[in-house]
């Protein structure tokens, strides 16, 4: 495998202070089912180390770096299953306009995006509506929104700015599979101010770190799961000496390096900025790989676990929940495997 660039390198690195690939996950485990279900210092570590505003240009705060960049970090943030919500409060803060940025950069702010209606869809123009200031309207599977301060809504023709507690705004929170929750928002008449910007090439970003998020939690399950074939014993034997366990764990690895090359690919795809299709073509293709092979891999890592993989005290269990939330995030495979369809042809035509 080549060695990643030394910015690429430095950035993973300092990643491992903050979600290291290694030690125990009892931050992550007390952080489970509480509210807002992350910690705001840990929130404001990450906002110094300049990662909220990797992808924000460099002329309003931020680093001005590309995807390939943020997928590294994306990857390092799966496997160390952190839950800060900062690939969609990333998607936030690239659309947000200079001058609402510094204290959203900082960390001293939290602001969230908000722009699915209906479950399965991608579409950023829905039905909820700003008309004279004021939204009215619902969206759905808000990650960890009871964290956020404001929320960046998408409507028709551009976008909304709203507050958490703005009067005429709800929140109902839905816990998940792996201790996060996610936030039904509904506006009735809730004031909000007019921002201009479109989300599509956000949402494009954000689904793919969502892929990369995926395959640094799979390769994290993988190499758990080889550690513990290495120490198990039965029979007198160490289990990982088993010709049939020694076949399932080469399958697994197959998995991880195909959705690893199809993420890194898609990455390079976005970077070259081609047309809208083969942004689509190339995000949806990874985003299919990465959720169905992190479901296969989290639970095979389980069963080779045996009995104790399935106990809620065995971490390997963290990394499955993890991806049964992650993984119909952003769109379903189903949803991806059709806009592939819809969106590839036109790739050979760049």
């Amino acid at each position: 495998m080549m060695e990643p660039p030394e910015h690429l390198r430095m950035l993973i690195e300092s990643a491992a202070g903050i979600a290291p690939r290694t030690g125990d996950l009892q931050r992550i485990r007390t952080l489970r089912f509480t509210e807002p279900g992350f910690d705001r210092q840990t929130w404001l570590k990450m906002c110094e180390m300049g990662w909220l505003g990797l992808r924000v240009a460099e002329e309003a705060g931020g680093s001005g770096l590309g995807t390939r960049e943020f997928c590294a970090l994306a990857e390092e943030l799966g496997a160390a299953l952190v839950p800060e919500p900062l690939i969609p409060a990333a998607m936030a803060a690239c659309l947000l306009p200079a001058d609402l940025l510094p204290e959203v950069l900082s960390g001293e702010r939290i602001i969230m995006p908000a722009w699915q209606e209906r479950a399965g869809s991608l579409a950023l123009d829905g039905e909820t509506t700003l008309r004279d200031g004021r939204l009215t309207g619902r969206k759905i599977f808000v990650p960890m929104a009871a964290g956020a301060d404001a929320f960046l809504v998408t409507v028709p023709g551009g976008l909304a700015l709203t507050e958490r507690d703005a009067p005429g705004l709800r929140l109902e929170v839905q816990p998940t599979q792996d201790g996060g929750h996610f936030g039904t928002l509904t506006f009735d008449n809730a004031p909000a101010e007019a921002l201009a910007g479109d989300g599509s090439d956000a949402l494009e970003q954000t689904i793919l770190a969502n892929a990369a998020e995926l395959l640094g939690l799979m390769d994290r399950a993988f190499a758990i799961t080889l550690d513990y074939l290495k120490t198990r014993e039965q029979f007198g034997q160490k289990i990982g000496s088993f010709q049939a366990l020694q076949h399932r764990s080469a399958d697994l690895l197959i998995q991880l390096s195909l959705t690893r090359a199809v993420v890194r690919s898609a990455a390079e795809t976005l970077d070259e900025q081609p047309s809208r299709a083969a942004c689509q073509a190339a995000v949806s293709r990874a985003k299919l790989r990465a959720s169905e092979a992190a479901m296969a891999v989290t639970r095979t890592c389980i069963q080779l676990h045996g009995g104790i993989g399935y106990t809620d005290a065995a971490d390997i269990g963290l990394f499955l929940r993890k991806a049964m939330v992650l993984a119909p995030l952003y769109g379903s495979p189903a949803v991806h495997r059709a806009r592939f369809r819809t969106t590839a042809p036109e790739v050979g035509d760049e």
